[in-house]
């Protein structure tokens, strides 16, 4: 079968959402989909034309083959999906209260995805890949997928594969205090770290930087040598090899911000696995990025390799800078 340039592991769950604004209890219909984190940037990635593997748990349900047939016609790699006869497929339901007020409910505890374990680690695939991919999101959802995150990034390093990790931090899967415990350590055995400057914030040790520039160190102090600071429209922060570079975003009209960050780290892994340098990295993920937003839906506006040819031959003064 074919080698993965990238594994990644996660939750994915079934996505039902309001298509109208106001009270959900009011909806006449729902649009069904899926979503995850993990799983969003994989379809990035594979309409960039690289090859994914994604490992998770799904339930034996109507649901779980949702799961499984959206990402394989987004050209996902499933081979180590484990389809679990006991437990259900997680459930998202999304509506909006106001155009600017969004509201989800999770149906996850038990699910399937939670039951994630260290058994499921498929050691062969993952050993052959450039990349693994792993979220902040996975660990808080339970004892076993915790440890599974874990023996995944040590086999990973073992291995000489990049270990990758975007905080995500969900307040209302684990407290803070303990989050930060567990975030921490992961970001030190990270090469590359992606977060939010909030996140940021949570996780650096000692007094956090007053300034996005120094925050971004202050990450990199923790361990990863390429750090991305995520700060929405307004851009952001990395700091690669010790060297502090900012970025601005493409200015575009935000219909839907959620699956913007895992846009971005799926623009910018794609870079860094075509060996382009920093800057070129950086517009790409910010390119992904304004994608995202720009449509409904966590990855169904996601670009593929041929748009980003087109957006880059353009000359505008809209494009990002870099410095």
């Amino acid at each position: 079968m074919t080698v993965p340039d990238v594994v990644t592991i996660g939750e994915t769950m079934a996505l039902l959402s309001n298509p109208r604004v106001g009270p959900l209890r009011h909806a006449t219909s729902l649009d069904l989909s899926c979503a995850g984190a993990e799983s969003n940037l994989a379809i990035g990635l594979s309409r960039l034309g690289h090859t994914v593997c994604w490992i998770g748990r799904v339930g034996a349900d109507e649901f779980g083959a949702l799961v499984r047939r959206t990402l394989v016609a987004e050209g996902v790699d499933v081979r180590s999906v484990v389809v679990d006869p006991d437990a259900a497929t997680g459930l998202m339901v999304r509506s909006r209260r106001t155009d600017a007020l969004t509201r989800v409910t999770y149906y996850r505890s038990g699910s399937a995805g939670s039951r994630l374990c260290a058994d499921d680690v498929d050691c062969g695939v993952l050993r052959t890949a450039q990349i693994l991919h792993v979220t902040g999101i996975t660990p808080a959802l339970s004892a076993s997928a915790r440890a599974a995150i874990r023996y995944a990034i040590e086999f990973a390093a073992a291995n000489g594969v990049v270990v990758s990790l975007d905080i995500n931090y969900r307040q209302a899967l684990w407290p803070a205090e303990q989050a930060v415990l567990e975030l921490r350590e992961l970001a030190r055995q990270a090469d590359i770290l992606f977060a939010t400057e909030p996140e940021a914030r949570l996780i650096a040790e000692g007094d956090p930087a007053p300034d996005s520039e120094a925050l971004a160190v202050d990450l990199a102090a923790l361990g990863p040598t390429q750090v991305l600071l995520k700060r929405g429209a307004e851009g952001g922060v990395a700091c690669i090899d010790g060297a502090v570079q900012t970025y601005t975003a493409y200015p575009v009209t935000q219909i839907d911000p959620i699956g913007a960050g895992d846009a971005f780290a799926a623009g910018y892994l794609s870079g860094l696995l075509d060996g382009e340098p920093v800057e070129d990295r950086l517009r790409r993920a910010a390119l992904a990025g304004a994608f995202a937003v720009s449509v409904s839906g966590d990855w169904e506006g996601l670009p593929d390799r041929a748009e980003l040819a087109m957006i880059a031959a353009q000359t505008s003064s809209d494009e990002p800078v870099v410095r």
